[in-house]
């Protein structure tokens, strides 16, 4: 027989490094063309973040995605970014990469104002187009006529740069007392199983993800990285079982290693809640490791609501929902032999 059930459960993670300074710099340039040149330390590991980097510094810039370009990523000549990790892309680099294209306009403001006597805060740009809003002495160009001219005519190149460092504080030895992590990401997600009674076997059928990830840069990024961490604790909560003896494996291989596969994958609904993080320029937090934090105790209260037993050591194979089943079974039965009249 086969039954289904929902459960639910929160979650909450600290971003950026932790217990040593986390920080990421970048250099950028307004280029011929009217392009723009970001160079940071960055690591891509397939996560998308040269995507997101390009659109924040698009929307700096006020040129579009496709006319920026990520030089040569050697922390020899570039500056560093540190790794990918502890869901810190994003939050790090992007803020490190704003920093420096605002660095950039302001200079690229004041320039234009000089030549156009106009203040600079009415100089603007957006999609590879620059103009002065003042009414009593408009002007309008291109990015690359305006590039051009600052440098042919004016001997001006426009470079940024910018640096960001999370400021959080070290652990109080005396009471534990400190700021471990400068932001936080929040979310809950809802599973629903289909468990069958005969084989312990799980399916997972659907998750809701709702998830507080501050400004959202790339929508399908985020998406994404959602999916992923769900199937991924959908592998913990189920299936992947790393045991070892006496400190030596005996799982030495994935031969023996079970991993989901794209029929052990559920339909995500993901949410995203833009509660834009006000501790940083761009408002933004990251969604690597909190994704995958709630899904687990989801699945396992879902496994309870479907047949009433609860599940406590991972994963929930179905040798284990089998045997907690039967240890139900048998306590329903010592219930029924008590009452009984003698």
């Amino acid at each position: 027989m086969k039954k289904r059930g929902r459960g639910m459960a929160c979650g909450w993670y600290g971003i950026a490094r932790t217990a040593a300074m986390d920080r990421a710099a970048a250099w950028v340039e307004l280029d011929d063309g009217g392009t723009v040149k970001v160079m940071t330390g960055v690591t891509e590991l397939g996560e998308g973040i040269l995507t997101v980097l390009c659109q924040v510094a698009a929307d700096e810039m006020g040129v579009t995605p496709e006319d920026v370009t990520l030089g040569d990523n050697d922390t020899a000549r570039v500056p560093e970014a540190a790794h990918a990790g502890a869901t810190r892309q994003t939050y790090m680099i992007s803020n490190a990469v704003a920093l420096a294209c605002r660095d950039a306009m302001a200079k690229f403001r004041e320039a234009m104002a000089r030549r156009w006597e106009v203040a600079p805060e009415r100089i603007h740009a957006r999609h590879g187009r620059c103009w002065a809003d003042d009414p009593h002495n408009r002007h309008e160009c291109t990015m690359s006529a305006a590039v051009h001219a600052l440098k042919f005519e004016h001997g001006i190149v426009i470079v940024g740069s910018g640096l960001y460092s999370s400021q959080h504080t070290a652990l109080d030895p005396a009471d534990g007392h400190a700021t471990p992590w400068k932001s936080y990401v929040w979310g809950a997600q809802i599973a629903e199983v289909e468990v069958d009674t005969d084989s312990g076997e799980v399916q997972v059928l659907g998750v809701w993800a709702a998830h507080d990830i501050g400004r959202v840069i790339n929508p399908r990024g985020v998406e994404g990285q959602i999916e992923g961490g769900v199937v991924m604790a959908v592998g913990h909560a189920l299936m992947e079982e790393y045991s070892q003896k006496d400190g030596v494996t005996t799982t030495p291989s994935f031969a023996k290693y079970i991993l989901p596969t794209a029929l052990d994958v559920p339909h995500v609904t993901s949410v995203l809640i833009q509660e834009v993080d006000p501790n940083n320029p761009l408002g933004v937090k990251g969604i690597g490791e909190p994704a995958m934090v709630p899904t687990a105790p989801a699945i396992v209260n879902a496994i309870y609501d479907a047949v009433g037993v609860r599940i406590r050591t991972l994963p929930a194979t179905p040798e284990r929902v089998l045997e907690a089943l039967r240890h139900k079974g048998r306590q329903q039965t010592l219930k029924i032999t008590e009452r009984a009249p003698a």
